[in-house]
């Protein structure tokens, strides 16, 4: 059975789609271009209706595909049926959206905490301070990875903890090292909007 290579067509692209706002950071990321990140947190809220339309269209094409073929009394020829139209290459796209599917759910594996941060200590107690970044334009667990890699790159940073479902980032820093400033600067990098910011 053939399976249509436009409904194989819409569940890449569906499946591309659903995951952009979570891919996009990583190549920006690797590209030197993070700038480019937050011009995709659009699609976020649609995110649930490119899920549906790959797994609607997908199930289409398994389903053309596994259907028994109705035999006719008739002698022609049938032709043959090419690479994208069978069972092989359906499972190739059907395991690619998977993995884009499920992407933002472990992308935060690409980003790594620079190893300096972990050694970072204050050695006097009223230098530490803590600061609250409202941020817009998070969507995953690897936008909170890749904020909080950018704070880290900065000297006298202590903690630092994002939340993508709080839309903020609280970051404890030694303000002899580091200040409000050059931290949103760190932040404003990853391409993300701090919209305010509160000191605790």
């Amino acid at each position: 059975m053939k399976t249509d290579h436009k409904l194989i067509g819409l569940g890449i692209f569906g499946a591309v789609a659903a995951s952009t706002c979570c891919i996009v950071p990583l190549m920006a990321l690797l590209a030197g271009t993070s700038g480019l990140i937050s011009s995709f947190s659009f699609l976020e809220p649609y995110r649930y209706i490119f899920m549906s339309v790959t797994v609607l269209v997908l199930g289409l094409a398994w389903y053309q595909q596994l259907s028994p073929v109705i035999q006719t009394d008739c002698d022609c020829e049938t032709e043959k049926p090419r690479f994208y139209q069978g069972k092989t290459f359906l499972f190739m796209v059907t395991l690619f959206a998977a993995v884009m599917l499920s992407f933002p759910s472990f992308s935060y594996v690409f980003y790594r905490t620079p190893q300096h941060a972990t050694q970072n200590q204050v050695s006097d107690l009223n230098t530490a301070k803590t600061v609250e970044f409202s941020i817009s334009g998070m969507t995953c667990s690897g936008c909170e990875a890749h904020v909080e890699q950018e704070v880290f790159a900065l000297d006298g940073i202590l903690k630092a903890k994002a939340s993508y479902d709080d839309s903020n980032t609280v970051v404890e820093y030694d303000s002899t090292k580091a200040t409000v400033f050059s931290i949103k600067r760190a932040i404003l990098k990853t391409g993300y909007e701090v919209t305010e910011f509160k000191e605790r």
